[in-house]
């Protein structure tokens, strides 16, 4: 098949997942990571990972099927951010769905979902490598069912609920707070782009977790 994986940011950390995925599926595919829409060729199948374009039918149309991977249990948490949102909100088990894209935001046909289990002592990375390899997981489950699947609609006695994208003012640390009450906010800030920090007595400190090692 010919593939086309569109991944806006290089320097997004679901990339060098990505690039494995690729290398590991070329032997029998066509597949190319692109940044912009502008540069997709067309094919069988167009994954959306970590794309912050907006597709329009007319781009869509060139693929047979496009599919979006979206860390929620649709309808509920469609929009931005969500694994970052339902961890800060204290969940510990995630429901990572790919479903169709379409026009309206995440309201596309479920082809599968699955679940991730999230501890509550994973920092960012382990979070990450988490979610990322239920999302390379669904990619496969994409390809071995291509030819076959029967998408199911998302269901209509569910109301949706939506999440705002995130800023890096929701990075923000309350220096008046417990660790223990903040920690599940500390520990999904990006350490590079979008660090966790607080600000007191006129100065901006960023905050960053490490696990300490075993002496």
């Amino acid at each position: 098949m010919d593939i086309t994986i569109l991944c806006s940011s290089e320097n997004h950390p679901v990339n060098s997942h990505l690039v494995e995925w690729k290398n590991r599926n070329s032997h029998h595919h066509n597949i190319e990571l692109l940044r912009e829409k502008a540069e997709m060729s067309g094919g069988d199948l167009l994954f959306l990972i970590s794309c912050t374009e907006i597709l329009k039918l007319e781009d869509r149309q060139k693929y047979k099927k496009s599919l979006v991977i979206h860390a929620s249990n649709l309808p509920r948490g469609r929009g931005w951010n969500p694994h970052i949102w339902q961890i800060i909100e204290g969940k510990t088990t995630l429901c990572v769905t790919m479903l169709e894209a379409e026009d309206k935001v995440d309201s596309g046909a479920i082809w599968h979902q699955m679940n991730v289990d999230i501890p509550k002592h994973f920092l960012f990375d382990e979070i990450n490598n988490a979610l990322f390899e239920v999302e390379l997981s669904l990619m496969d489950f994409a390809l071995k069912n291509f030819k076959s699947i029967v998408p199911r609609e998302q269901p209509t006695d569910v109301q949706p609920t939506y999440y705002a994208k995130r800023s890096p003012s929701d990075s923000r640390v309350n220096p008046e707070q417990s660790i223990r009450s903040q920690f599940d906010l500390i520990r999904v800030c990006d350490p590079e782009r979008f660090p966790a920090f607080f600000e007191l007595y006129g100065k901006k400190y960023v905050v960053k977790l490490e696990v300490f090692p075993d002496e």
